[in-house]
Order: C-alpha cells, then structure tokens, then sequence
C-alpha cells in the first residue's frame, strides 16, 4: 500500500538539498578518474574534471570503461560501457560515482537539452559475477528530480507544482525500482496577504507558497493550476502596473508562443488574476476577463499577444 510522506517529505528534502543545483547542464563529456581503486576517488576525481573543459576520455568503473561518444558534431552522445550502449540523446553527462548497499553505481544524466527540463538519470551497476546493468529513471517528459544518495538507496524526490501531487521514487541494486510514497504540494502554513513580496520571486509561481494566494487560486482554477502553473514555468521575474498590481507570464517548456500563460497579484485587494493562451482567438481566465481592471487586462494582452 502507497504511504503518504506528507511528514516525511521534509527529511527527502533535507538529503536532496546537497544534491539539487549541483549540476547544472554544460558541454562537457566523460574524463578519467585519477584513481579507480575505489568509488570514492573515481566520483572524486571525475566531478572535480567536469569543471574543466578537457577532451573526451573514458572513466573506468568496474574493470570496464563508460564512455560518451558523438559522431557527428550535433548529433547525438552515446553513453557505452566497454562498447555496449546504455543510453543516447543529445545531452548526455557523467555525474558521479557512489555506493549503495556495497556496489559501485555510476550516474549519468541523458536528456534532449529542452528549455526548463532537467535530464533523466541513468544508473548503471554491475552485479557481482554479473553483467553490466542500467536502468533509466524519468518521471515524466520532462526529465526526473535530481538524485539523493543514501547507503542502501537512491531517492528520487519529484519538484511538485501547485496542485500536483506524485509518487516520490526509490532504487536499490537488490529491490530495483519502487514508489516510497506520496507527496502533495503545500504553501507555508500560516502566511497570508501581509507577507506577498514579489521582489523575492524568482518566478511568479513561487507566490504559490503564499497560503493566501494558494487559497484563492484554488478556488479560481480548480483542477486547473496545475496546467495553469504549468505555462508559467519559463518565465522570469514580476513588473507592475501603474495601480501596483504585480504580474507576470510565461509559457510551457517546449511550446513557447503555443501555450502561454500571465498571473497577476493585488496584494493590496487581495485578489488574483490569471490567462492561458493556446490556439484559441480568445484567452481562458480566470475570474472572467470582463471583470479585470483595465491596467492588468492591459498587461495581459500585452504578454500574452495573439495566438500561433
């Protein structure tokens, strides 16, 4: 049975914190590790080579050597192990080597490069007496949460936008793949319209851990945020109307000028407005258009445009 980790969301955090924002996507490729008598060095010292922009070379890792491979100069990399294939896409990048329940296990991020999507992590192991193993962890199209190591697991703590909830993951070399539980986005308990201050969001979703904010937008869209947070995530910082209304827009991750989406923030009303633009002549929003003040229906056919 699927347990909830509402309480224990929290302590994933805490392990993931180290790990998130550690590597960010660069043009680099796989370097030799210094010293491949232990997993410890070979992660050491191939992490501290990525920083360096080197020429292609093979790690050794298990008596064998990963390798990233491109044929043609935009063409797809080829992730190998002593020449057999485990992964290919145009973004692909060693990240490091650890160990999880006594074997060494190498990770390796695999992605397409998309605009705001992260990578999918390859695993790759091998068995004692057995062959070389990997397996792909990619929660939806948009790559998988980034990866927090532990002695006897690799814990895949989704990013959640409001509204959403999913499965947090688990790996092992002995028990594979399995769901740990649930987690439900929540705003911060007890913040209200007081503590709104879009000078500190680095995208306008962040003001849906504003429990005030994530109240009313609730009840605006309904099963509707998620896919209205959706098109805000390539999206930047907020502007402001001359009446002080805050806002801002953004679009989907792929689909930029195909599916579009603005939110705006009256702290001082306490009210909150939102537009998605697909292929339709007119917007959806949320409350009706014909209820907006003119400043912020202004900024919103401003940003949003017309469609494809």
């Amino acid at each position: 049975m699927t347990r909830s980790l509402l309480a224990g969301a929290c302590a994933l955090a805490w392990i993931l914190m180290p790990v998130a924002g550690a590597h960010a996507q660069t043009d680099m490729v796989l370097v030799p590790a210094d010293d491949a008598s232990s997993a410890a060095d070979q992660g050491a010292s191939s992490n501290a080579a990525l920083g360096e922009d080197v020429s292609q070379a093979p790690v050794p890792f298990e008596s064998g050597q990963l390798t990233i491979t491109q044929q043609e100069e935009y063409g797809e990399k080829v992730l190998a192990y002593d020449g057999k294939q485990l992964a290919r896409d145009y973004d692909v990048f060693f990240d490091k080597i650890v160990e999880v329940g006594g074997v060494n296990v190498a990770l390796v991020d695999v992605g397409d490069g998309g605009n705001q999507c992260g990578p999918a992590k390859v695993i790759v192991w091998k068995p004692e007496g057995g062959a070389i193993q990997s397996t792909t962890i990619e929660q939806d199209e948009c790559g998988a949460p980034p990866a927090a190591v532990s002695d006897s697991a690799i814990y895949f703590v989704p990013h959640l936008l409001p509204g959403e909830s999913k499965p947090a993951l688990q790996w092992s070399p002995t028990g594979g793949l399995s769901t740990s539980g649930n987690l439900t986005y929540m705003p911060e308990p007890g913040t209200g319209w007081k503590d709104v201050d879009p000078t500190k969001y680095g995208n306008i979703i962040d003001a849906f851990h504003n429990q005030a904010i994530y109240r009313q937008a609730a009840t605006l869209l309904g099963k509707d945020m998620p896919d209205m947070a959706t098109s805000l995530l390539v999206g930047g910082g907020t502007e402001k109307t001359a009446s002080g209304v805050f806002y801002a827009s953004g679009c989907i991750p792929h689909d930029c000028g195909g599916d579009d989406g603005f939110m705006a923030i009256d702290s001082a009303n306490h009210k909150l407005y939102f537009a998605r633009r697909g292929d339709k002549p007119e917007p959806d929003a949320w409350p009706a258009v014909n209820t907006w003040p003119p400043d912020v229906r202004e900024a919103m056919d401003k940003a949003l445009g017309s469609p494809n």
